[in-house]
């Protein structure tokens, strides 16, 4: 069974957010299980491609509206991902640096006709370059097009029986366009037209999710959450439901291996408590922090998706009624959140670290070392850094949604390991963060907690069998 992912992101290739990591484990995992997965993004100019060595496996033209475009498909070579990796450069519309934004943060503006023109040139290098492909598997908005175009503009007709699989990392991003960009579009009978429309403009993510042989979003909450909060689309994902699942994200276990990781100053060997201990004293080392206080942190993009603007009322409420905690921030977002994050590192300097930027070796000290991770997201559709923590022994403070439900027990409950709140209000995730600072100093809970946590499994093995019987299923 052979399935190829398209996606606009790929750890550790091009990364903004999860979507990333999924598309760089998950066809790991299922080839181990017999399924042929294999990958394409548009060809960035990001620093990961510097010496790699590809094949150019196929070029073609097309129109796209009055431009003529040149594509070529290229194969990087042995498989260095884990598995067989693809890219697509179309000179003019992703050789440059940045996913989404350029070095200045700005959006680059022209993100319509890039996915479209992305999608098309997939399409045309299935068709001319005759791939040998039994399902596709489609990731986000970027690529929710090819569904449609696939069964739907004439061009493609050859492609039509092949079936498509979509996932939706997080429906608050549906790329939706004007119909007045149409001509960016293939020629197709317009009596389908209605397959692209919601709310009278063409909605890629809509789109897909009627178009699509299955759907799957990174969570089983998540999944229900959509049917009464999805930006308008309720009413879509309620009559859809039929092929609609939710199956829980993974985490890379090669990657995230706290007894492997070269990332951390110390690696696990039988002590999961000394590792805790060890890796603590690196980061307050390297934060100027007191390691004998309760360190909890945050990592990830600074925007009100995140609940991120809560953090800084939150630490300097804290600490202005305590000195009896550390907290350490990684990550970038909202110029309005890093300004107030930077006067509450500069108000506490020595109880809080601030580091407004995008570090991976960096988060993965911080996983190892922090007592606590702060996650008071206000949509979370799967989530993964609470499960990184986990995997570090680190007890995820989350709030009650999406993924976060169904990957994270309350130590209130048998197996809990992590503390949970259900709204979005100030006083529960002060209270939350009161309830970790008490486990901190309940010692041989706090302990088992940090063992239990260790324990689990959230590795892609379960889940990828749960893709591979969604894909057995369409090719019957």
């Amino acid at each position: 069974m052979k399935v190829i992912y398209t996606s606009a992101e790929c750890f550790p290739v091009a990364k903004v957010g999860g979507l990333a990591d999924v598309v760089g484990s998950l066809p790991k995992y299922l080839r181990k299980i017999g399924v042929e997965a294999s990958v394409v993004i548009p060809a960035y100019d990001m620093p990961w491609f510097e010496g790699k060595l590809y094949r150019i496996v196929h070029t073609g033209n097309f129109h796209l509206g009055q431009e003529y475009l040149y594509f070529e498909v290229r194969y990087f070579i042995d498989d260095i991902l884990g598995f067989p990796f693809y890219t697509i450069h179309i000179p003019g519309k992703f050789d440059r640096y940045g996913v989404y934004a350029g070095h200045d943060g700005n959006f680059f503006g022209d993100e319509i006709s890039r996915y479209i023109s992305f999608q098309r040139a997939f399409l045309i290098w299935l068709r001319d370059g005759q791939v040998d492909v039994d399902i596709i598997h489609c990731h986000d908005h970027h690529t929710g097009l090819i569904p449609f175009m696939l069964k739907h503009a004439y061009e493609f007709q050859s492609l039509s029986q092949i079936p498509t699989v979509f996932t939706i990392h997080n429906e608050r991003y549906q790329g939706a366009f004007s119909w007045s960009q149409q001509y960016l579009l293939p020629n197709f009978d317009n009596w389908k037209s209605g397959l692209l429309d919601w709310n009278n403009v063409i909605n890629p993510l809509s789109s897909a999710v009627r178009c699509v042989n299955r759907v799957t979003t990174v969570s089983p909450n998540y999944m229900n959450e959509l049917m009464y909060e999805s930006f308008g689309l309720e009413s879509l994902f309620r009559s859809e439901a039929w092929k609609c699942s939710g199956i829980l994200n993974g985490i890379d276990n090669e990657v995230w291996n706290p007894a492997t990781d070269p990332m951390v100053g110390y690696k696990l060997q039988d002590d999961q408590i000394e590792f805790k201990k060890r890796n603590k004293d690196i980061i307050c080392n390297i934060a100027g922090l007191d390691p004998s206080l309760p360190l909890y942190g945050f990592i990830g993009r600074l925007v009100l998706e995140k609940g991120a603007e809560f953090i800084p009322g939150i630490i300097d409420t804290w600490l202005s009624n305590h000195r009896n905690a550390n907290f350490i921030i990684l990550g970038t977002g909202d110029k309005s959140i890093e300004a107030s994050l930077k006067a509450v590192a500069q108000k506490h300097s020595r109880n809080v670290a601030c580091m407004l930027a995008y570090n991976e070796a960096m988060s993965h000290k911080i996983y190892a070392g922090c007592d606590f991770l702060l996650m008071p997201s206000r949509v979370e559709p799967c989530g993964l850094n609470q499960m990184f923590a986990m995997r570090y022994g680190t007890i995820p403070i989350v709030r009650t949604t999406g993924g976060l439900k169904d990957s994270v027990k309350d130590i209130t409950e048998e197996g809990g390991v992590g503390i949970r709140f259900d709204h979005m209000t100030f006083d529960q995730m002060i209270h939350s963060v009161w309830r970790a600072y008490e486990l901190y100093h309940n010692t041989t809970f706090k302990d088992q907690c940090v063992i239990n946590a260790m324990a689990l499994d959230y590795s892609w093995d379960a889940s990828a069998q749960k893709y591979k019987d969604i894909y057995a299923g369409l090719v019957l």
